[in-house]
């Protein structure tokens, strides 16, 4: 059995109790190292066999997949398995070589980025939407750009591109932002030596472009933190 598991977004203590439990009893770990942190193989057996996928191929990865799918195996993710880990690719070869797998949800950056800033998305008449993606770089969007800032009244936020907030800081002032349109970034969140940066659509390229790795932009007025209207649920 081939147990996919979100690791969550970096703190160790942030995989789910399920997630931690299939690590402790895994014979076997493919990990993704360039993501994962290798403190979350604490949890793993000191026996164990543990791998990191970084540098392989699909072919590469399908092999060590099958070689080892007779044992107690765990596919360790970044995040949560169903957001940027390739996770349909690897169960098509799963599903043609008749090999039974699982998947166990985790915690993705999105999440763990709001809590250590200590926001919510979802703010009464400000924004009722969340949008998780990437702006186009080598791998291609099939939305463009344009559409996605174009939901102008939700709450965006763009994983794998802060290499590209020029091209995001570019597309979105042309498209009508506001030069004080709030921009965070929260740059490996909840790792031990995550950062965090606020600034504005205007200001906010300047303080992050010493970032090489792994960052989260997050843009829209949800930022500010002020409802527009007081909730329903809530109000007298």
């Amino acid at each position: 059995m081939i147990h996919f598991v979100g690791a969550g977004s970096g703190d160790p203590e942030l995989i789910t109790v399920r997630g931690q439990r299939l690590l402790r009893e895994a014979d076997v770990v493919l990990y993704t190292g360039s993501l994962v942190p290798k403190e979350m193989l604490c949890w793993a057996k000191s026996d164990a066999i543990i791998e990191d996928s970084q540098h392989m191929k699909y072919e590469e990865i399908f092999a060590f997949l099958k070689k080892y799918s007779d044992k107690n195996f765990v596919r360790l993710h970044t995040g949560d398995p169903s957001i940027y880990s390739t996770i349909a690719k690897q169960i098509e070869f799963l599903k043609s070589e008749n090999i039974e797998y699982d998947v166990t949800a985790g915690v993705t950056a999105a999440f763990a980025g709001a809590s250590s800033l200590g926001i919510e998305y979802t703010i009464p008449a400000v924004s009722q939407n969340l949008i998780i993606s990437r702006v186009e770089g080598n791998t291609p969007n099939p939305e463009p750009l344009e559409n996605i800032l174009n939901c102008k009244n939700s709450s965006l936020v763009f994983y794998l591109s802060i290499r590209l907030i020029s091209k995001l800081k570019a597309k979105a002032l042309e498209l009508g932002y506001s030069k004080d349109t709030p921009c965070f970034v929260v740059e490996r969140a909840s790792w031990s030596d995550e950062k965090i940066y606020k600034g504005t659509l205007e200001s906010i390229e300047e303080k992050v472009k010493h970032i090489k790795g792994v960052a989260l932009i997050m843009l829209g007025k949800f930022l500010n933190q002020r409802e527009a209207e007081e909730s329903h649920l809530y109000r007298k």
